[in-house]
């Protein structure tokens, strides 16, 4: 498994190495023993499938307050996605800077992000599947989020923010705001 450090501390990108034949590829998707020896040693809990059948459509930014945040590892299994963090963590070097990776099925390429990331993707390809592990169960009570086109935060999703297909949800979550404790 091929692993690169980002700009922002804690989030990796992953790569799993993949066998390649006639027939296609054989790879281990998640290894708990591999993350362990690359120092994410994180108990998965549940695992997610997101399927968006429309390009341009965007889910997030999304996280679980304490005590039920969560750990995610994200990869696509079918089409691309644009992947997009933003480091909420208040004692964080990159406090409010955000990150983004493409991730494709044809990559085989994955995000780890760790606790303290606002999380959202936005589909590149029709009928794109995420699938994404998390380290503790849905909360409702400590569901939250930032919304994705606030002009603060400066992510460039590579579509027009008017053109991206959304929740009402989403589209209403709060602006980022430097001051509020999301983290320590």
């Amino acid at each position: 498994m091929d692993i690169t450090q980002t700009p922002l501390p804690g989030l990796v990108i992953l790569k799993p190495k993949r066998f390649c034949d006639r027939r296609g590829f054989f790879c281990e998707a998640y290894s708990k023993r591999r993350l362990a020896e690359a120092g994410l040693d994180v108990d998965f809990v549940q695992d997610n499938l997101a399927v968006s059948k429309l390009r341009g459509t965007l889910r997030g930014l999304h996280f679980q307050k304490d005590p039920w945040a969560q750990v995610k590892l994200v990869s696509v299994v079918k089409g691309a996605a644009r992947d997009v963090v933003v480091d909420i963590r208040q004692s964080s070097p990159t406090f409010g800077l955000n990150f983004s990776v493409l991730l494709s099925a044809e990559e085989g390429n994955q995000i780890f992000v760790p606790i303290g990331f606002a999380h959202g993707f936005l589909t590149l390809e029709p009928d794109t599947m995420l699938s994404y592990k998390v380290s503790n169960y849905y909360s409702p009570d400590h569901d939250s989020g930032i919304r994705f086109d606030d002009s603060r935060l400066g992510i460039d999703w590579g579509l027009d923010p008017a053109s991206i297909i959304t929740s009402d949800k989403d589209r209403h979550l709060p602006l980022f705001d430097p001051k509020t404790r999301y983290f320590p």
